[in-house]
């Protein structure tokens, strides 16, 4: 995929900003970067639990507090309604563990992700009214449950919605569902201060709210609580939210704690993943340890890993953690195999479209968005990947992954006529339609692209272009100060030009790393580490000895020794050498 670089050439005062906050002017160069603005950069950097917002600013706790207390107090049954992604398993633990703290009779309900589709539906309201559910508590969905909710008020059962999605507006006003009360930090009546926070930490709120009424202290230093935090944190980074404001507080103090933690269904995914001993980032929730509690939703049940984090004990919990890798392990199987397909398809029939509308016959529909991003990254277009909808004859359903210059949303409602449901925003969307009318909306995707080269170029800013020179093993330290990455929050990315590699060797039995010793402009000399495959950089090269690269600085430990080393993301050969 073809790239563009680009250079940050952002304006501050940078000494006075680091003279003031005590860093460097490099890291007050890549926060100003980052569209951190200078009275926010205590909050940024010092992440304690102590500086989250006031969970009585989310519109509505203080009505939950009351109804779920009086619904505790005279011993009706609740019950949690959560969603079968990663967001919808955490929230629903939150509140399921916290509600039974409280002393409520509480059970859950998670939707099928293939036979119920996402957020609660009419069978769920049924089943509560047949159970005498008195109050239905729902996490990460509802707000867009307006049929739902009609009819479990015709039941007289009592509905808490929780949740963080976009708020449906009707003539400028949000039109909600006629729920007892509706927690949302997106309603437009709502005065909590950051409103991008997941499903996950919407209920840790209401939760934190009505631990303090009922014991005056924080949430987060209770001993059979504080679990909480970890799997709020958890959930932050699986709905991919951006890691700034009380996110980061939340997820920096999340994996932090979840090093040592309690839990022992999170303890034993941690081993299960091989993560046990090491640091746990962002990184190894995003990667590792998330799609495991995802795969549970996609090819099973979400219980399963709802299940694991409420076990008791260890054997319990192995077992679900177990099962949960072995889900994933499925998943990424089937994933690598259909992605080949679909990047085959593309490039032998599709090769000229803009838009990829890819049909995967044996394809499970759950996994659909993930190879639609997995092609999007390959190929640098926008992707949309079909499969046969589960026990609807003639129906496919489809997911998509965009590119910032296409809005996926705004395509398809431009053809909104060929789908029987569709959804979505910018960068991703779903869709089903009749199996009949595939080729039509490729054609009409493609017919109405107004994508120019120039779009499908990847543009990737630079921080800085920092000279090896300046490196050193303190400056590396502290740079973990911008950690946790993610989204709006990535590593920094630095660059040289015209490097000089000394030598080099190709590394791993899959030949998948390359190890250099480069030399800068200035003479300064540094290992380099490339991942990537071998044998095709050495044969991109052929015989060149200079590139331009872009790079992050890290610490090599080996034998007890410390040594500096660049991590190369990018590259750019050298037509020439001098």
């Amino acid at each position: 995929m073809e790239s563009k670089w680009m250079l940050y050439t952002k304006r501050a005062d940078f000494e006075r900003i680091s003279a003031r906050f005590h860093i460097s002017p490099v890291l007050a160069r890549i926060m100003v970067n980052r569209d951190i603005k200078e009275e926010d950069f205590s909050l940024y950097l010092n992440s304690d639990l102590n500086l989250m917002h006031d969970a009585k600013d989310l519109y509505g706790v203080e009505d939950a507090y009351k109804e779920i207390m009086s619904e505790i107090k005279k011993g009706k049954k609740i019950r949690v309604v959560g969603d079968y992604d990663i967001d919808g398993v955490c929230s629903s633990y939150i509140l399921m563990k916290s509600l039974k703290h409280f002393g409520a009779n509480v059970d859950v309900r998670i939707p099928d992700r293939i036979k119920d589709g996402y957020g609660i539906n009419d069978n769920i309201i049924n089943e509560a009214a047949n159970d005498k559910v008195s109050m239905i508590i729902t996490c990460d969905n509802g707000i867009a449950a307006h049929k739902q909710m009609e009819l479990a008020n015709k039941f007289g059962i009592k509905v808490i919605i929780t949740d963080h999605h976009e708020v449906y507006q009707e003539d400028g006003k949000d039109y909600l569902p006629v729920a007892d009360v509706v927690i949302n930090p997106k309603r437009s009546d709502c005065r909590y201060p950051f409103k991008t926070i997941c499903g996950a930490l919407v209920a840790y709120k209401l939760v934190e709210y009505i631990y303090k009424r009922l014991y005056g202290g924080k949430l987060y230093e209770d001993s059979e609580l504080g679990d909480l935090l970890e799997v709020a944190a958890i959930a932050t980074i699986g709905d991919v939210m951006p890691l700034v404001d009380e996110n980061r507080i939340i997820v920096k103090n999340g994996l932090k704690s979840l090093m040592n933690t309690k839990n022992p269904g999170l303890k034993a995914l941690i081993k299960a993943t091989g993560m046990e001993g090491k640091k746990i980032s962002a990184y190894s929730i995003g990667f590792v340890i998330g799609p495991c509690l995802n795969a549970g939703g996609r090819l099973e049940n979400a219980l399963v890993a709802l299940n694991m984090f409420m076990s008791k004990n260890s054997d319990e919990a192995n077992e679900y953690a177990s099962h949960l890798k072995e889900l994933n392990d499925e998943r990424k199987d089937l994933t690598a195999g259909n992605v080949k397909i679909a990047i085959d398809s593309a490039k032998s029939e599709y090769i000229n479209d803009d838009i990829l509308v890819i049909y995967l016959k044996n394809c499970h529909e759950s996994i659909a968005g993930i190879i639609a991003g997995r092609v999007r990254e390959a190929l640098g277009k926008p992707t949309i990947i079909l499969t046969d909808a589960f026990g609807e004859e003639g129906m496919i359903k489809g997911s998509g992954r965009s590119i910032e210059s296409y809005n996926m949303f705004e395509a398809l409602y431009e053809v909104k006529d060929i789908f029987e449901k569709f959804g979505g925003h910018h960068m991703a969307a779903g869709m089903s339609l009749k199996k009949d009318r595939l080729d039509e909306f490729r054609k009409k995707l493609n017919k109405n692209s107004k994508l120019t080269k120039e779009d499908f170029i990847q543009k990737i800013w630079i921080d800085i272009a920092l000279p090896f020179s300046y490196l050193s093993i303190d400056f590396v330290r502290e740079l973990e100060k911008l950690e946790p990455y993610g989204n709006k929050n990535d590593k920094p990315k630095f660059a040289r030009k015209d490097i000089k590699i000394l030598s080099k060797n190709i590394l791993g039995k899959n030949k998948n790393v390359v190890k250099m010793v480069l030399e800068d402009v200035d003479g300064t000399r540094m290992d380099g580490i490339y991942f990537g495959d071998g044998e095709a950089f050495f044969e991109e090269l052929k015989g060149k000895k200079e590139i331009d690269i872009i790079y992050y600085p890290d610490i090599n430990e080996y034998g007890g020794r410390e040594s500096l080393q660049v991590i190369i993301t990018g590259y750019k050969i050298k037509i020439y050498s001098k």
